[in-house]
């Protein structure tokens, strides 16, 4: 089940009864918003970076730090019931108004670039079969993307927010291929390729593997985009213990799959032969491994399967504005559903964006990538801020890092999750991060429309500090897109 068929299965304060989720439901979730167009492309990218060695490396520090930050999702859940509103609620009750803001607006931006990339995966996925579409960014892709787009908004305009039929469809595509392919693959295994692949260089030894996996982070991040699918919509769980065995039960099954995909891609064709794959890299891989009809068998599921977790991310990006207009953090204005019960300003403002990102991707040769390593860097700040408050929270608790509840360590696996987020934050680099700022900062005019709203002055000390520090990068970031040293 997708996200996109929550708020129809119950009533809103409109009058809409609220629904109950059940653990299978909300599991369900956490695989399917994660799964979506990044485990498709997982060889390329990753043959573009490391070996094989690398990348069990990566996978293992990426496993154990998103599980860190799954445990924190866990352990709020039950922690700290109140805030059911979306893990922009953890930053705004943590660190104040400004965070809580910076940290919706992140969700959001990363949700709506999540978006793009769906279009430009499945734009580049025809052109393996209509030379027009090229890799996702040429006039005739963006074209129709602008179309599809701008028809599937009319239709949620509606209140066509789900099907079942529709949800069902997309989860046997999104994990059907992906087993077919796993099985597929290992049997045109072969030891001497994978060997040859191990360490991802020339010349092997340890000394270049950091560099390697520290090109991976990003890629990792955004597959374990939606890891909490279950934490977004916490407040209709039948229990609310549910929410944090959705989570980690989720997560641990999406992991098996990312590493499988990985590593059986590396035993399959050289390094160098994966890096220069055109996405889907997954059809690649299996027709290198069957034969041609491998990669239109990898191409049919994956049209399917992104174009319903997009119906499925759009609704997500609508419900972060409109959660956080509802809880003072955004304006009101998003907060105001048509007749159909749609938060129709929130997913106006939300497809415009999109819409104008898909017009910028035309004017950069790797849209794709510059789009999945923009969706993670936007990411990397609510994530980060959920650890610090699970840091916050449990020092609240007892200053004791061991402190247990219930048998888990929850102080030491908030620690180990901040440190694994700074540590993302790094890996992202200053271009990333820079490049950031082009939607924090002009971004910020909603929450001073919001505070005005309150009657509020706008920024305390600190968060004014923060404002200024944005405004900084920036300009910086102008200034180097402007003489080319970031180039875009």
């Amino acid at each position: 089940m997708t996200q996109s068929s929550i708020h129809d299965q119950g009533v809103s304060e409109s009058g809409r009864d609220d629904p109950k989720l059940s653990l299978v439901t909300l599991t369900g979730m956490v695989v399917g918003s994660m799964v979506g167009a990044g485990i498709f492309s997982l060889p390329q990218a990753f043959g573009q970076a490391t070996g094989s060695l690398g990348a069990i490396i990566a996978w293992a520090i990426a496993g154990v730090g998103m599980l860190m930050v799954a445990f924190v999702f866990q352990g709020l859940a039950q922690s700290r019931p109140d805030l059911d509103a979306g893990i922009f609620m953890y930053a705004k009750e943590g660190f104040g108004n400004y965070l809580g803001f910076l940290s919706a607006l992140g969700y959001w931006a990363a949700a709506l670039l999540g978006n793009v990339t769906y279009f430009i995966l499945i734009k580049s996925t025809l052109g393996l079969f209509f030379p027009a579409f090229g890799d996702g960014n040429t006039l005739v892709a963006v074209a129709t993307s602008s179309v599809l787009l701008w028809v599937i908004h009319s239709l949620v305009l509606k209140g066509i927010r789900q099907a079942a039929a529709l949800n069902a469809i997309v989860t046997i595509a999104k994990l059907l291929p992906i087993f077919i392919f796993l099985v597929l693959v290992l049997l045109a295994f072969d030891w001497d390729v994978f060997r040859a692949n191990f360490w991802g260089s020339e010349d092997p030894g340890y000394a270049a593997l950091g560099s390697q996996v520290r090109n991976t982070m990003l890629v990792t991040v955004f597959v374990f985009v939606g890891i909490e699918g279950a934490s977004v919509y916490s407040r209709y769980a039948q229990k609310r213990a549910d929410v944090g065995t959705a989570t980690v039960t989720g997560f641990l099954f999406v992991l098996g799959l990312m590493l499988a995909v990985t590593l059986f891609s590396y035993g399959v064709m050289p390094k160098e032969a994966l890096a220069q794959l055109r996405n889907p890299s997954m059809a690649g891989v299996l027709a290198a491994a069957t034969g041609p009809w491998g990669a239109v068998f990898v191409s049919f599921g994956l049209v399917i399967s992104v174009a319903g977790a997009y119906i499925a991310w759009v609704l997500l990006a609508a419900e972060i504005l409109y959660s956080a207009a509802r809880y003072q953090t955004m304006p009101s204005f998003l907060a105001r559903e048509n007749r159909a019960g749609v938060p129709a300003n929130a997913l106006w403002l939300t497809n415009v964006i999109v819409q104008l990102f898909l017009i910028v991707s035309m004017f950069t040769d790797y849209a794709f990538a510059l789009a999945v390593a923009m969706t993670s860097s936007m990411i990397l700040v609510p994530y980060f801020l959920v650890a610090a408050f699970g840091v916050k929270s449990n020092w609240q608790r007892g200053s004791s890092l061991v402190k247990t509840r219930g048998g888990r360590f929850d102080g030491m696996q908030s620690v180990l999750a901040f440190i694994y987020t700074a540590g993302l934050i790094y890996a992202a680099g200053a271009k990333y991060l820079l490049l950031t700022t082009l939607i924090y900062v002009p971004g910020t005019v909603l929450f001073l429309m919001a505070r005005r709203e309150q009657g509020d002055i706008g920024f305390s000390r600190i968060e004014a500090v923060i404002f200024v520090a944005l405004i900084v990068s920036f300009c910086i970031a102008i200034f180097k897109i402007s003489n080319g040293s970031i180039v875009v």
